[in-house]
């Protein structure tokens, strides 16, 4: 087990509780308090100051991207029809469904058209609270109704004042671990500094409002700092009861509000596994942290009407995995280094096939496909064998699904977080490397433990999670760049904790022969002072000069095509076009969708990849027929899709769909050999000339400098 020195004063529950006794009752001046009564008041006064600061700096966080969401749309001055397009793709879907709750003539109804909606996929009717994490806008909208507070603000401002306002719980939480693992305020204020300097790679919450991510990485900073605490030694039986509870609360909201939790789950519960093997966790809290994931997945796949891609997560087969395995191995760590080592690889792979076999099991019986798409895109991306599937290359050629840029490391070293992350990154890593082997090696021996008293290498549980918590998702951020926010934050925390903590010091002062007490406080006081201000000093006049930016909303085109849409279809048309752009078209005119962004549902993929023919090399007559198949009124087409350049020859969508389709692409540059030549032009370009075979299925009603909008006829 790791090694953790016994304190010699009474039991707190404040923030120096784990810190070694020769620690204990320290002022940052360095004197030694003379009793512990002066002590214990000298923590009250700490964590009273500590929290009134987390506070002030969580509130200013949340006014901070507030205000500049504000100044970058003029979001108060513009019409609702603005303010709705500003919601992007997804995010126009997500908000439609608040609107929808709002406006509908009663909760139960609101509700009914959730469960048995027919306008978010034409021909189909489909439940939403099954099929999306949509229950933040439900909850917001019934809060909005039943509240008094309808003449004072609109609805709008009441959905994204609260997004807004989950950033100051997720600062706060920030500030929280990184103050738990140090043992000082002073690394929470760091944390949070650092966040909001680094704000353009640790947050994008103030143009992205409604994305799943901003409401559900809050509630999973908030688990993190309860796990920080849980893995404290020396809690008593109700802080421990209380802290599972809010570890549990935490995980269901983060699940709950996010597509994607299973996968940040089981990257978590991998750090679990991993630092439970080496012996670096008490294996009884890990267990109960198993069940907790489990537990909180399942009753939101309750919550979803059993949803079948929880049901076939892996984090479910994993976890279950997991404590099978340990079941049949009994006696995983007792023995000398060989022994353990040959257990230990021999569970990893009980795991690992147990995991395969249990998941492979579920997807059976569930006839479960929704998260093939992932799987494909996974193999693709990481070299094993090219793929020509439409939907796998759709997330390939995105940005957000590539690689980490390489001026993301440039930005945070300007401020001075990335130096500082890799310095206690590494110096964390060697303490964990000699922690593991020594766990490991289970010397108990006296001969051993005299040579390890001349140089003990410590690691808590809390420190130790939270380093392999970083690293995991740091990989996860380097593979794929739309997941960065979930390290970047972490980073904040991770490389505040090391600057203010007493063990780092030690570990380093001891290495160079250079450690005394005093002289550990001295530098874990004096850097972050010193780092703060420089911070302070570089960074707060961009701030300000960021802050009194005015920048207005601007999308003509646009708001000119919804507008039409508004006035001049039937509410019961059916609209067809790129996903982006339905999903505006649902929230700002409540039109009938054929394919909007949520792409985790097969049927809807294959949906897509049909609609998206009006980019293809087609005839007019088998476009006509796909799109009168999903009863299709009105076709948008979008000469940013139709002439695109945002992307290489390739990656732009009209190449993706020849690929698909067996066709060659356009322009300069090498083919598979087994493509061939279209027999006909692409639909988007040829449909423009008015030709008597398009017109006799496509009549143009509506153009303007960027969409083109056909009716289609009606044949008997």
């Amino acid at each position: 087990m790791i090694t953790v020195r016994q304190r010699r004063v009474g039991k707190s529950a404040d923030t120096a509780e784990d810190q070694p006794s020769e620690e204990k009752n320290v002022k940052p001046d360095g004197k030694i308090l003379s009793d512990h009564a002066g002590g214990k008041l000298w923590n009250i006064l700490s964590i009273t100051v500590g929290g009134i600061v987390a506070i002030s700096f969580g509130l200013l966080t949340s006014v901070y991207v507030a205000t500049l969401h504000e100044n970058d749309l003029w979001f108060s001055n513009i019409k609702e029809v603005e303010r709705e397009i500003s919601f992007r793709t997804e995010c126009g879907l997500y908000y439609s469904y608040y609107k929808q709750m709002i406006q509908a003539a009663s909760i139960q109804q609101g509700l009914h058209g959730l469960v048995y909606d027919n306008k978010t996929e034409s021909v189909r009717t489909i439940n939403i609270l099954e099929r999306m994490n949509v229950y933040q806008e439900v909850f917001l909208s019934i809060l909005y109704r039943i509240l008094p507070i309808q003449q004072y603000l609109e609805p709008v401002y009441f959905y994204i004042y609260t997004l807004f306002g989950l950033q100051a719980v997720y600062v706060i939480a920030l500030y929280v671990t990184s103050w738990l693992l140090s043992g000082t305020w002073l690394s929470g204020l760091l944390a949070a500094c650092w966040y909001i300097t680094n704000r353009i790679d640790t947050t994008r919450v103030e143009f992205t409002i409604p994305l799943r991510e901003n409401w559900a990485l809050p509630f999973f900073a908030v688990q993190i700092a309860a796990i920080t605490y849980l893995l404290r030694t020396h809690l008593q039986p109700v802080q421990e009861r209380m802290t599972f509870t809010a570890v549990f609360i935490a995980t269901f909201l983060f699940s709950l509000t996010w597509q994607f939790n299973q996968f940040m789950l089981l990257i978590q519960a991998l750090a679990l596994f991993i630092l439970d093997c080496f012996d670096m966790l008490p294996t009884a809290k890990v267990t109960w942290l198993y069940i907790i994931q489990i537990s909180g997945l399942m009753l939101v796949c309750v919550l979803q009407f059993f949803n079948s891609m929880i049901l076939g997560s892996l984090l479910i087969s994993f976890n279950a995995s997991v404590l099978i395995a340990r079941t049949i191995q009994k006696n995983l760590k007792k023995g000398g280094l060989l022994n353990r080592l040959g257990k230990l690889i021999l569970h990893i792979l009980l795991v690992l096939c147990l995991t395969l076999l249990i998941n492979k099991f579920i997807k059976k019986i569930l006839n479960l496909e929704s998260d093939e798409h992932i799987f494909k895109f996974l193999k693709a991306k990481f070299g094993f064998g090219a793929t020509r599937d439409f939907d796998a290359n759709l997330y390939l050629c995105e940005e957000a699904f590539g690689l980490l840029p390489l001026n993301t490391f440039s930005r945070l070293s300007d401020t001075l977080l990335f130096y500082v992350y890799i310095f206690v990154l590494f110096l964390m890593t060697v303490a964990a490397v000699i922690v593991a082997f020594r766990n490991l090696s289970g010397s108990n021996q006296a001969q051993f433990m005299e040579k390890m008293e001349e140089c003990t290498v410590t690691l808590k549980p809390d420190a130790a999670y939270n380093l392999i918590h970083t690293v995991l998702f740091g990989c996860l951020a380097l593979s794929t760049m739309r997941m960065k926010y979930l390290w970047t934050s972490h980073m904040c925390v991770f490389a505040s904790f090391g600057l203010c903590s007493t063990e780092v010091w030690k570990l380093l002062l001891k290495g160079v022969h250079l450690y005394t007490s005093q002289r550990t406080h001295v530098i874990k006081y004096s850097i972050p002072v010193i780092t703060l201000l420089y911070i302070s000093y570089k960074f707060w006049p961009g701030i300000m000069d960021e802050l009194s930016e005015l920048r207005e909303f601007y999308d003509p085109d646009t708001v000119e095509l919804m507008n039409w849409i508004k006035s001049n279809s039937p509410n019961t048309a059916v609209f067809a076009g790129s996903m982006q752009l339905l999903a505006g078209v649902k929230l700002c005119t409540g039109r009938t969708l054929t394919n909007h962004p949520h792409y985790e549902d097969k049927n809807l993929r294959e949906r897509t990849k049909q609609i998206y023919q009006i980019y293809a090399k087609r005839s007019p007559e088998e476009v006509y027929r796909i799109l009168r198949s999903f009863g299709t009124d009105y076709v948008i087409l979008e000469d940013s899709i139709c002439y695109e350049r945002r992307h290489s020859r390739g990656c732009r969508l009209r190449d993706l769909l020849d690929v698909a389709n067996g066709h060659v692409m356009d322009g300069l540059g090498e083919n598979e050999p087994d493509l061939k030549p279209s027999l006909y032009p692409r639909f988007c370009e040829e449909i423009k000339k008015d030709l008597p075979s398009y017109t006799l299925h496509f009549t143009r009603v509506f153009q303007n400098k960027t969409f083109h909008v056909y009716r289609l006829a009606k044949h008997k």
